[in-house]
């Protein structure tokens, strides 16, 4: 197991990262809404209904655990659509140089291509 940035990995899309794509995706939707509409709207009515103890912790333990679980999933979608727009930007101004010093084309025209829609790769 190595602890590198999850951008780092460039090349190397794992389940992992694909899981946190999605994830990314669900839980913008309506659906996630309502979800977590319901989880809090159970929790609460096991509480008015004076439900057992043991139960409304099993309740609360599956909310904390859905947090948990997407803050993970969603901390790895957010570092590498950082890094993403991190190497667009540095590629940008590379060019931007490289035009303002009279050089056409190159490298960092070439760099500048390759970060275009980067985020979709990582």
């Amino acid at each position: 197991m190595t602890i590198r940035h999850p951008a780092e990995r460039v090349g190397e899309r794992r389940p992992f990262e694909r899981l946190a794509e999605k994830a990314s995706h669900f839980t913008s939707s309506r659906a996630f809404f309502g979800l977590c509409f319901l989880l809090v709207a159970n929790f609460v009515a096991m509480h008015v209904a004076q439900l057992s103890t043991e139960l409304e912790l099993l309740a609360a333990g599956l909310m904390t655990s859905v947090t948990l679980l997407l803050l993970a999933l969603l901390k790895n979608s957010e570092l590498r659509a950082e890094h993403a727009i991190q190497r667009k930007l540095d590629a940008i101004a590379k060019a931007l140089l490289a035009h303002h010093e009279g050089k056409e084309g190159g490298e960092a025209f070439d760099e500048l291509r390759d970060a275009i829609r980067m985020e979709e790769e990582i």
